[in-house]
């Protein structure tokens, strides 16, 4: 990043300088009853334009608005994920105008990288030795790669019944993984290792939550200015995701807030929270800034945004974006991941799947227009939670001979696959 680095209050403003030791219970100021989280501040240096080496084939393309400099980079070549026409789901849902952006293309398969090479080159540089997260996956399997690309200690705190193929891929990164019986023992280990022991926690450790480490969440700056990159310079009308605490989605904001201000686009996108215990949508209700902590009511199969309550950051960038938050059970959620995956090439993971139900919802109640270009930032790659999203069903059948196989197909086994043959 060009010119001066600081951290700033998201809700009061308050300013601190760059080498502070973050706290993961936020401002020091509003660290009372309105706990609110920092975000990266550059004072001026900042270029004219977000690309500053576009030979550059990862994200550190855009450096010049990172907390980072590129040549500190710890990088496995991650963002500049495609972004893609959705036709036939887009006309299932009432949306023709429909764009899938498709994080899975990154390294670990999901949207954290994009935090994760933020986060690990910061701690590198700052001399840190070991990095830590409390994480049902995605994060944890990130910051464990990244880790190991830049020669750091990795902890990742986990919770019993996380799902399995992620937990696998954390191990296979070589990092230590911790998982709790209860949930809330993770964030406790994590805020001793860091008191004790100096680790650098990328995650929450403290509760109420106010989000992650600013300067990962400016790692997410990025998707605004690819999406808007792959539209030839224009934003979408909708920008949808699915939304725990509000990562992606501030930082996501923060990146069209950075090119509209620049003067690179001349409108900025209404943004969708899919989210599972309508914590944000009970919050956008009312006026107050407080985010009320839901009942759980089921068991989410999305279950890396199955908290019961969100955070400050994620209401304000709904707020700000004139945006809406949309509840979304499991009902259908597995159907509609098959539809995708058959429809569109795409095999996102349950909590992917998730905005398409906010968008289906929206267009029935005419909030989103028959003709609004949406982009849906598709998270992670449904290999992560083939553990929750597949029945099953007992071994493939296996055939003696040719025959048989047809025979198998006349009789309704593959019954779509043989429409193909007449």
């Amino acid at each position: 990043m060009t010119g001066t680095m600081r951290y700033a209050c998201l809700r009061c403003g308050a300013s601190y300088s760059a080498d502070i030791a973050i706290d993961s219970r936020g401002c020091p100021a509003c660290a009372g009853s309105a706990p609110a989280n920092l975000m990266v501040v550059n004072d001026g240096g900042a270029a004219a334009c977000a690309i500053q080496d576009d030979s550059l084939p990862s994200l550190w393309r855009y450096a010049f608005h990172l907390p980072c400099p590129a040549e500190s980079a710890v990088s496995l070549g991650e963002g500049l994920t495609p972004l893609m026409p959705a036709p036939a789901i887009g006309a299932q849902l009432g949306v023709p105008r429909l764009f899938i952006k498709n994080e899975a293309c990154n390294p670990t398969w999901s949207h954290k990288d994009r935090f994760s090479t933020m986060a690990v080159s910061f701690a590198k540089a700052s001399g840190a030795s070991v990095v830590a997260t409390a994480s049902s996956g995605n994060a944890g399997a990130s910051l464990a790669a990244y880790a190991a690309r830049a020669g750091l200690n990795c902890i990742v705190a986990t919770f019993s019944g996380a799902a399995g193929p992620m937990l696998a891929q954390i191990r296979k990164y070589g990092a230590t993984l911790v998982p709790f019986a209860h949930k809330e023992d993770r964030w406790r280990f994590i805020a001793e290792g860091v008191e004790r022991f100096g680790w650098f926690a990328t995650s929450p450790c403290h509760a109420p939550v106010v989000g992650s480490h600013p300067v990962g969440i400016a790692g997410y700056k990025t998707l605004a200015y690819e999406i808007v990159e792959q539209l030839n310079g224009a934003a979408p009308d909708w920008c949808a995701l699915p939304v725990c605490y509000g990562d992606a989605l501030i930082g996501l904001w923060q990146g069209f807030e950075d090119l509209f201000h620049r003067g690179e686009i001349t409108s900025l996108p209404r943004l969708i929270a899919a989210e599972v215990h309508g914590s944000l949508a009970a919050a956008l209700a009312g006026e107050s800034d407080r985010i009320p902590d839901m009942t759980a009511r089921f068991k989410p199969l999305a279950g890396s945004i199955g908290a019961t309550r969100s955070t400050y950051q994620a209401l304000k960038a709904l707020r700000q974006s004139r945006g809406v938050a949309v509840p979304v059970g499991n009902d259908g959620l597995i159907e509609l991941q098959e539809e995708f995956a058959r429809k569109e090439g795409v095999l996102a993971e349950l909590s992917s799947v998730t905005p398409l139900v906010a968008i289906a919802d929206l267009r029935r109640r005419n909030v989103i227009g028959a003709s609004d270009r949406v982009v849906v930032i598709a998270t992670g790659s449904g290999l992560k939670d083939f553990d929750r999203s597949t029945a099953p069903d007992g071994e493939e059948p296996s055939f003696p001979s040719v025959r048989d196989a047809w025979n198998y197909l006349a009789r309704g086994g593959a019954r779509q696959a043989f429409k193909a043959f007449g």
